[in-house]
């Protein structure tokens, strides 16, 4: 069941990123790096911000040190494949979402291992390190974001009437798959070791959808003060605030071998993509009106 899942789980996830790609152009792209300032701008909170608010979240909260690493570490984590149907689906600066996703999935391989091995120092006075691989990284993050993306890119470019047929059908058909890759993902982790303490754990929900919520608030809100145009500011806000949490699960049950931080993930990972699609809808709404 589990060989499956990782070879169904990055097909489906590729094929979602090649339904949104199918919606760009090459100019959508062209526009984040000739004036950088909002992928700069995201990229710096994500890095520097994002993990800080994850350790203030952690300090001040009354909870078990294993679950505090929990936090710092899905902070650390990027935005991924959610984030960007997000943009999406609000018709957000997609090609933003998805450079900072890009950008962001290889700079965590210096963040990650430095941010969680200090958050476990921290709250758990323990030294173990937590290596990322380059090379699997390059491929996960290649196979499943950046090759559909542009295979899609080129598809909208040079057979834009097939595009334009497709694009009824894939605002609905994306989602779709997303929320069957979260169940998947979801219920075979909660099939694990920690799915006896899921019920008697729901108490660190709060910390998260606090770290959820004020993430996506607080990136909104600094992008604005940067002077971000407002589809920016809340395609900023939503990389802020909707982390990789399959990621985290990964690292948390394969690297920091510790179940109640793959606990956090879990739980972080059912509440997330709604919370985040909600509020994010409500800022481009705020930013569209007359």
């Amino acid at each position: 069941m589990r060989e499956t899942q990782d070879v169904l789980i990055p097909i489906a996830i590729a094929i979602i990123m090649w339904g949104i790609g199918l919606n760009l152009t090459f100019k959508s792209f062209k526009r984040v790096f000739v004036q950088p300032k909002a992928i700069l701008t995201g990229l710096s909170l994500q890095l520097i911000m994002l993990p800080a608010i994850g350790f203030l979240i952690a300090s001040v909260w009354d909870l078990d040190p294993t679950y505090k690493v929990g936090i710092v570490l899905i902070a650390a984590c990027p935005g991924g494949t959610a984030s960007n149907l997000v943009a999406h689906i609000l018709n957000g600066r997609v090609a933003l979402s998805i450079s900072l996703t890009a950008f962001n999935s290889f700079l965590i391989l210096f963040t990650i291992p430095l941010i969680t091995s200090g958050a476990m120092k921290v709250f758990m006075q323990s030294d173990q390190e937590v290596p990322l691989s380059f090379w699997r990284t390059f491929w996960n993050i290649g196979f499943t974001v950046i090759f559909p993306v542009l295979i899609g890119l080129l598809m909208r470019n040079y057979f834009s009437g097939f595009a334009d047929k497709l694009k009824p059908y894939l605002r609905f058909v994306l989602p779709g798959i997303l929320l069957v890759v979260f169940l998947v993902v979801g219920l075979d982790s909660v099939g694990g070791e920690s799915a006896s303490s899921l019920g008697n754990k729901l108490v660190i929900a709060i910390p998260l959808l606090l770290l959820n919520i004020g993430t996506i608030l607080i990136g909104y809100w600094i992008a604005a003060q940067f002077g971000i145009n407002p589809d920016g500011r809340f395609t900023i806000a939503i990389e802020m605030g909707l982390q990789n949490s399959a990621l985290a699960i990964f690292i948390g049950s394969q690297i920091i071998q510790n179940s109640q931080v793959v606990l956090v993930a879990i739980i972080y990972s059912s509440f997330s993509f709604f919370t985040t699609l909600g509020v994010g809808y409500g800022l481009s709404r705020r930013d569209r009106q007359p």
